[in-house]
């Protein structure tokens, strides 16, 4: 058996002709309606100017806007704040995130910085108010965050079935506030029994040997090796780790994929798995914000499209 090789490009690109469609079609009715990402940039980092021009790029290719505040890696927590604070307050602004890590001079509490943001502008997810209403099972007033949102997608339409996880044993291996525990979240909420690996874990290879679906975030390449998998189990890989020669600058996932391609049933890939989905999932939970903000009749709705 070989794994299908779950394409995140192919997905992407058909939730991102999807939010197009929809912004098409919201505009023949509303001639003037716009689906505008603010994403606030500190400092120059290059990884983070790629990620940034992707963005901005996808969004403008489906006619959504995005706009990039890119403030010197001198700025001040205080003059930080006055930023978010202005955006929050821009009526044209349906989605706010921030570019992480900071790339400044200063020290700065970056979940202070995020925790700013007006939940209903944090298309990333990650304030304490959506994070918490995730963690509460309260998925109609949740803005998903973007990449277990994406792993999400990939699970239910790689197998066709939009309740797969409800049943199924999930181990996430990682507990960041990124990625790890919101999507153990997200799994468990959609019905999965979930169980969350990290550092201080003990038998982590037991564990991940009793997944249905594994979920990979942890930050060393090709951590998870082929006898940790179950086989025909569904492995999503959200490691990007660079390799160690310096002129090629090749990125690798936490799973050693050439040997878990044997025994997995599903796998992404890395590139071109779980990272153009993280995208296209920010693109769209912007539209979905802004049709709520923007529309008629909409605004008085607490409860959000997923």
């Amino acid at each position: 058996m070989v794994a299908e090789i779950v394409s995140g490009l192919e997905y992407s690109k058909k939730v991102l002709t999807e939010v197009g469609e929809a912004i098409a079609k919201t505009r023949e009715h509303h001639p003037h309606f716009e689906s505008v990402l603010a994403i606030v940039q500190v400092g120059n980092r290059s990884d983070s100017n790629v990620y940034i021009n992707a963005k901005l790029k996808k969004a403008k290719e489906i006619g959504a806007n995005g706009k990039l505040i890119k403030l010197p890696d001198t700025i001040t927590q205080g003059d930080l704040k006055r930023e978010i604070m202005a955006l929050n307050h821009d009526n044209n602004v349906d989605g706010i995130i921030v570019q992480l890590p900071l790339d400044c001079k200063h020290d700065i509490d970056a979940d202070y910085i995020i925790d700013l943001i007006d939940p209903l502008k944090d298309v990333d997810g990650l304030t304490r108010i959506n994070a918490g209403r995730l963690a509460r099972g309260e998925l109609q007033r949740t803005i998903f965050p973007c990449t277990p949102y994406g792993c999400l997608y990939l699970v239910q339409q790689a197998t066709g079935n939009p309740n797969f996880v409800s049943g199924k044993e999930v181990v996430v291996l990682g507990r960041s506030k990124i990625v790890g525990s919101p999507a153990a979240a997200l799994f468990l909420w959609h019905h999965g029994t979930v169980t969350i690996c990290h550092s201080k874990t003990p038998n982590i290879k037991e564990k991940c040997l009793r997944a249905d679906i594994l979920i990979v975030a942890i930050g060393r390449k090709h951590y998870v090796k082929a006898d940790w998998i179950k086989p025909g189990a569904f492995v999503i890989d959200c490691g990007i780790n660079v390799g160690d020669d310096p002129t090629s600058r090749k990125i690798y996932g936490d799973v050693d994929t050439e040997a878990a391609k044997e025994v997995a049933g599903y796998l992404t890939p890395v590139p071109g798995g779980v990272g153009p989905m993280t995208v296209a999932m920010l693109i769209r939970n912007t539209y979905e914000q802004a049709k709520r903000r923007r529309l008629p009749g909409k605004e008085s709705n607490e409860e959000f499209d997923h």
